[in-house]
This record gives structure tokens, sequence and C-alpha cells, in this order.
């Protein structure tokens, strides 16, 4: 078996594909690399047959019809056959001592009866042509390099939440959440990063900068105008996450995280709600009253606790004046932050 299966899920990815898929091989013959190619009308496919031919123990290549990037991932997840299982976009890489010390402690975890179900690393935003990278840890909130449990973990800071690419989950426990992603929908990686979270038991954080997150394209999904474009898409999803977990349940074995997965909701529901309101038309306004009243209608409790006890209720402020007065806290806080 090997010890980590990692799917790249590639849409016209010749530009940039062939970084990232070299900074896995730095990983040796324990990793399978998943080159998914979605569909692609560039060199995206004969690249990818390139790399199964020269590397034929490491790298699969799967050619698939277009689904997105959610369907991508999917297929790589159906296909594992490693006993870890980690998503890696194709237009980002990871660091090769990083990798190598996972790669340790995942072949120390093949020989545990008690491997931790998710294994938690850093991640660097990089803006590889500016020279800029800004590292997202976990330091303040699991014990570094021991197993723990939700009940174990300390408080997320405003700008922290676990994503897609912190994370490798076991493969087991990932499969047994049954996760599955919306075929051509964006923004997708928020449902894999909360979905299987209740059936992680024990958990076990690396701090290294292990995932470089690229940024600088203009057509990426977390491109302001782009996400306004797509913002139907974005409150699909929020809506999708908004109704996955009973955090009722969830909160009577692992009070934090229930605690965190409502936060969770309630950036995307702020996320929602400020771009809606930047669109600044009728039609937009009713989308964001509907995004909440469907929350509403679907679990009160929630709704309440969004709406009168965590950030995401104060982007949603009554009438046009509340909507000023949130986009103008927005802008603040995205000067004071420097998100991204």
């Amino acid at each position: 078996m090997k010890l980590l299966t990692v799917t790249v899920p590639c849409y016209n990815s010749q530009d940039y594909m062939r970084r990232c898929i070299d900074s896995l091989l730095k990983a040796g013959d324990e990793i399978e690399i998943l080159v998914i190619n979605d569909g692609s009308n560039d060199n995206t496919g004969a690249i990818a047959n390139e790399y199964e031919v020269r590397f034929p123990n490491m790298v699969r290549t799967i050619h698939k019809e277009n689904g997105g990037h959610g369907s991508g991932v999917n297929m790589g997840m159906a296909l594992a056959r490693g006993l870890y299982f980690k998503v890696v976009d194709s237009d980002d890489w990871l660091d090769e001592n990083a990798l190598k010390r996972v790669m340790n402690a995942l072949r120390e975890f093949s020989r545990r009866e008690d491997a931790p179900d998710l294994l938690v690393c850093n991640y660097v935003y990089d803006h590889l042509e500016e020279h800029k990278a800004h590292c997202m840890n976990y330091r303040n909130i699991f014990p570094e390099e021991t197993l723990c449990t939700w009940n174990e973990m300390g408080h997320f800071r405003p700008s922290q939440y676990l994503i897609m690419h912190a994370l490798i989950y076991k493969t087991d426990t990932l499969i047994a959440s049954r996760v599955q992603l919306p075929e051509h929908t964006f923004y997708v990686d928020n449902i894999f990063a909360y979905q299987p979270l209740p059936l992680v038991e024990r958990i076990y954080y690396m701090d290294v900068d292990l995932y470089h997150y690229y940024l600088g394209r203009e057509d990426q999904s977390v491109n302001e105008e782009v996400l306004m474009q797509r913002i139907d898409q974005q409150i699909l999803v929020t809506q999708i996450v908004s109704h996955l977990v009973d955090l009722e349940k969830v909160k009577k074995k692992y009070p934090k995280l229930a605690t965190y997965m409502c936060r969770n909701i309630s950036i995307m529901m702020a996320i929602s709600s400020i771009h809606l309101l930047m669109i600044q038309t009728d039609d937009a306004y009713q989308k964001r009253r509907k995004l909440w009243l469907d929350v509403k209608m679907e679990n009160r409790r929630l709704y309440n606790r969004l709406k009168y006890r965590t950030l995401s209720g104060f982007t949603y402020l009554p009438g046009r004046v509340g909507g000023k007065v949130t986009l103008s806290g927005y802008r603040v806080a995205k000067k004071v932050v420097q998100f991204q």
C-alpha cells in the first residue's frame, strides 16, 4: 500500500502543472500521484501521460470528461490506494523538506493501531511574482506532533480556519464520511474541509509549511471580481455546508468542534452576504435575503446563532443603510487584516 495518495485535478493546466507534479515526486515511491485530466483542451493530457510513462510506479493519469474541480476530487477519492489522501491543485505545490517530514510521519503512522484520522500542516499564501508569502499555522490550536482530539484544541483566531490545503485525511475516514463534491461548481473545497470532521477522532499537527497556495492569476476563484461573477456557486456551497451536519449531535461529543463548524458556516455566510452587497443590484439583495431565510426555515437554532452570536450577523443588517454599514466595516477589516 502507498502511504499517500495525492490527487491533482487539472483543467488546461499546461503552464504550471509541471511545478506541481515535480514537487510531489520528491516524496519518493511511497506516494501515489493521481493526475486527473478534467477534459482539458490544451496539452494538459499529453503532459500527464508523459509523467505516467516516466514514473509508472508513482503517477497514474486519468482522462475524463469535464466535470469541474469537485469531479476531479471525487475521482481521486474513488481510485485512491494510499493510506492517507491529499488534494493539491495543479497551480500549487508542496515544499520538499516539509513533504519528506510528512512522509516520515506517515510511515510511522502505518505501523500504529492508533494512527491519526487527520494530519494538519501549515500552508503558505504565495504571491510568487511579487516575492511575497504569508504562512498560516495552527500552533495555538493543536499540540505539535502529539495525538489529540477536538476536545483538546485551542481557539481559532479570526483569520484561522481549516482549509483543504492544510488537511491530509486518512483515506478510510474520508471514505466513511461519504463526502461527494458537486460537479461544475467552484468553492467545493469548503465541503471537503467540513463534512468529514465529525468522524475524525485523532488529530496530529505538524508545524511545517507544506502547502504553497499560489496567488496571482486573474481567473482564480478567490479573486474578488471572479467571486462576484460566480456568486451563485458560492451561495450553493454555503447552503450545502449549512445543511450537511447536525451540529447539536456533534456538540454532545465534541463541543469545541461544533463551535468551530458553526463558525465555519458563519464565515461562508459572511462571504456570500458581503459579495452580494458589493454587486449592488436588487437581484443580489433578494438573493442575500433568501440565503438567510433558507437557513432560518431549515434550522431556526442555527439561524439564531448565526444572526445574533457570530460575525456573519453583522453582514445581514436590515435595509440599504445596514448594507452600507456592512460594506464599510468589511473594507476597514480588509485593510487591517490584509486578506490574502
